[in-house]
């Protein structure tokens, strides 16, 4: 038989083996390794480093990042409001080295919105006069908005580009309002302006660069408009620091010169000199300034309140104990036999206009058996009974008055409440709870019962009548409770009270509790607890 006319393939042959290039293999998990190590470096260069032009126009087309934020008074970043003198003293004794690592970190926490601070925030305060404003553009720093070069009033040595963003329709406002020689006065009870940059000359000065956090409404003294600020969409970091640059700088000065060589100077008053007393050294008043103000909330008036008589068997059942743990052991108070409500005449040193009715949250005590005579008819309108007797928890129903027109007004960011205060252990009987009840209380709400807050809280911000705290907690509660919503306790305090100061510890028991007066919870799960001091 010929097997070359029947050619068939052997099944069983061997595969011949390839032989394995190692070398190249090596080469290629090296190149991979490589690269998963540059892809790691760069990474952390770009999100630790976010205040570089490229890590930032980076993070922007990742959407890493957001746009700065406005910020409340009560919801600011902890920080320490500084003098100049204070502020050229620190920068001032600072080397190259440490000067560019600080102003990286300056921008970085502002970029960053301040969610990873290291330390406190440095805040401007003073008087400042604007030498020189003008209008920001698309080179710049900040795209939209003015920026105001200004000298201090208290050190000369210290200068100050104060930035104000705002949208484009805003501008020509702004620029009719910041004229030469207009004084800027930066008090910690209505302005959060922060330190971004800081710039040192040759000659020894100082020139720092500052944004409100705030962004609110100004206006001025002897002014009728005012202007609203707006945060940044985004930051142009390419233009560079500062943002006025050597040549504007030196050609704001020179105007500043000119114009205070044109300005007559007011005489100061003649002083007269008292043996033994010397002679004060305060400024006088300056002639204009710019401030800050905000729109006050309009009161709504509250609908005086009508209480029927129950039908049936005279005589009211007793205000039931509510739920949780009592703040005083104190007995129920005894309900009255009728459930009209009485009209209660305050004591008050003059006359008062007119007689003020007191709607009462609880039963009033019972009045005394001797009967009271019926009042004639036609003094309907007038008081009915005057009692002496107190009145637990009143709720004041003031009369609306019909034709007054509604008119917002231009209120301060500074004041100060007044209210009863107790001493301690003495407050009226209410619902004792902990931080970790709080979710509760922003889910149903207070139900109109008093609810008292304790715990250990450690104070984040504090100004002229309010203050920030934070609750305490343990290293193994954070652990346990990883993720859980950040709770912000914002206290308010009676006028003459002085708030802790920022970074202290305070405690709060049953004796000497907190009053809750709201609980409110964000979109992101945050609980802004809104509480009053009222022990003595």
């Amino acid at each position: 038989m010929d097997y070359g006319i029947y050619r068939y393939d052997e099944p069983y042959a061997q595969p011949v083996r390839r032989r394995i290039n190692y070398f190249a293999w090596t080469v290629v998990i090296l190149l991979l390794t490589g690269f998963a190590f540059a892809a790691w470096l760069g990474s952390f260069y770009i999100f630790s480093q976010p205040e570089r032009p490229d890590s930032y126009r980076i993070l922007q087309k990742l959407h890493k990042i957001e746009p700065p934020k406005r910020f409340e008074l009560t919801a600011a970043p902890a920080g320490e409001f500084l003098s100049a003198k204070q502020l050229y003293d620190r920068y001032n004794a600072m080397g190259s080295a440490e000067l560019t690592n600080t102003n990286a970190e300056l921008v970085r926490n502002y970029i960053r919105n301040f969610q990873q601070v290291r330390g406190l925030v440095p805040y401007v305060v003073g008087r400042y006069v604007i030498m020189e404003a003008r209008e920001l553009s698309s080179s710049d720093l900040f795209t939209s908005g003015m920026v105001a070069l200004t000298g201090s009033i208290e050190n000369p040595e210290l200068l100050m580009e104060h930035l104000y963003p705002a949208e484009p329709q805003t501008v020509s406002l702004i620029k009719q309002t910041l004229s030469t020689g207009l004084e800027l006065k930066l008090d910690r009870a209505h302005d959060l302006s922060v330190v971004i940059h800081v710039e040192r000359f040759p000659d020894g000065r100082i020139m720092l660069t500052s944004v409100p956090l705030l962004y609110g409404t100004y206006t001025v003294m002897r002014g009728t408009g005012t202007f609203s600020l707006e945060p940044p969409l985004a930051l142009n970091l390419e233009a560079g620091w500062p943002l006025f640059r050597e040549q504007a700088r030196l050609r704001g000065e020179m105007h500043y010169a000119q114009f205070r060589q044109g300005t007559p100077r007011a005489e100061a008053p003649a002083e007269v000199a008292i043996p033994g007393l010397a002679p004060g050294g305060s400024p006088p008043p300056p002639q204009n300034q710019l401030v800050r103000v905000e729109p006050a909330k309009a009161v709504e008036t509250p609908a005086m309140v009508n209480i029927p008589p129950k039908k049936g068997k005279p005589g009211a059942k007793a205000t039931p104990i509510p739920k949780g743990k009592l703040a005083k052991n104190k007995p129920t108070p005894q309900p009255s036999a009728s459930a009209t409500p009485f009209v209660v005449a305050e004591k008050s040193a003059t006359a008062p206009p007119a007689p003020s009715p007191i709607v009462q949250a609880s039963p009033p005590p019972a009045p005394a058996k001797t009967p009271l005579p019926a009042p004639p008819a036609a003094a309907q309108s007038a008081p009915q009974i005057a009692l002496a007797q107190a009145v637990q928890t009143p709720v004041r129903a003031q009369p609306a008055q019909p034709g007054a027109p509604d008119v917002a007004t231009l209120a301060s960011t500074t004041g100060g409440g007044s209210w009863k205060t107790f001493p301690p252990g003495k407050m009226p009987i209410g619902r004792l709870i902990a931080t970790g009840d709080l979710k509760e209380i922003a889910d149903r709400g207070t139900a109109g019962e008093r609810i008292y807050l304790k715990g250990q809280f450690v104070v984040n911000f504090s100004d002229a009548n309010r203050a920030v705290l934070r609750p305490r907690g343990k290293l193994t509660d954070s652990v346990l409770h990883f993720g859980a919503a950040p709770t912000r306790i914002i206290v308010e305090f009676p006028s003459g009270y002085t708030p802790p100061q920022p970074g202290s510890t305070v405690n709060r028991d049953e004796a000497r509790p907190l009053e809750i007066t709201e609980v409110r919870k964000q979109e992101d799960g945050q609980l802004n607890v809104f509480a009053r001091e009222i022990m003595q």
